[in-house]
């Protein structure tokens, strides 16, 4: 059984750290979708290349990871299409941050890539469809635990906590989930999803549906069991074989 691990508040002061570790709670969860973000190319299921990071040798180690907070999916993927994944670090009263589908004691799945602070600013670009190239200030981000570096929807920077003495960094919208309306993630995104988890966390086709399922956007579109067929659908094969079933 793969135990996932929950970062810890830091216990030094950060500056400008070599090495962090990359909390991916999307499609990067997967090394082959992470690999086009490092040596460039096109993921399959994926409408766009990315051009990949100024250094692109493989993460140094990977860990699974629960980070406090929700996933959810909002606006239109521009690789996907359908809904595309965010994470609010922090829901708010009106959810405890994890609806269902982790019995785990909640929070959302991710895994973490040990990677060089300029793979960090390097991966954070494509993810803006901006070229790989500056560097991110992450002084106030190690500071705060947050920094919005522009308006975009993956340029608030979230530091988690510390994990083997190197922070835990993500990005996500400026916004919470309560914030923007849901919208249904396509069924490649949740495979690509879904196999991040199985890969990472080692969940059951059950479970990873079930987790799925129950995010906002998704919830009331899919349903776990629809889901789970999905998971079960041969990669290339038409989606209508693996059709969304109201919940």
């Amino acid at each position: 059984m793969i135990v996932p691990h929950r970062p810890t508040p830091p216990q030094r002061e950060f500056t400008a750290p070599r090495k962090v570790w990359y909390a991916a709670f999307g499609s990067n969860m997967h090394l082959s979708r992470l690999s086009c973000y490092l040596n460039g190319g096109r993921p399959s299921g994926g409408r766009r290349a990315q051009p990949g990071c100024r250094d692109p040798r493989p993460p140094e180690r990977a860990l699974p990871v629960m980070l406090p907070g929700e996933l959810y999916f909002a606006l239109e993927s521009s690789v996907w299409t359908g809904g595309t994944a965010f994470y609010d670090p922090a829901p708010g009263a009106e959810g405890d941050g994890s609806p269902g589908g982790d019995d785990e004691g909640g929070g959302t799945a991710a895994r973490a890539w040990l990677v060089t602070a300029e793979q960090f600013s390097d991966i954070a670009a494509q993810e803006m469809h901006r070229e790989p190239g500056p560097d991110l200030d992450l002084r106030q981000v190690l500071a705060s635990g947050r920094a919005e570096t522009g308006s975009g929807r993956y340029e608030t920077l979230v530091c988690a906590g510390t994990l083997d003495g190197h922070p835990v960094l993500t990005f996500t919208a400026p916004w919470g989930c309560h914030d923007v309306p849901g919208n249904p993630p396509a069924a490649a995104y949740l495979r690509h999803l879904a196999s991040g988890l199985a890969e990472s966390h080692g969940w059951s086709g059950r479970r990873i549906a079930g987790y799925l399922a129950s995010r906002r956007g998704a919830a009331g579109y899919w349903s776990a069991e629809a889901v789970e067929g999905l998971l079960e659908t041969p990669p290339g094969a038409p989606e209508h074989e693996a059709e969304p079933v109201p919940t």
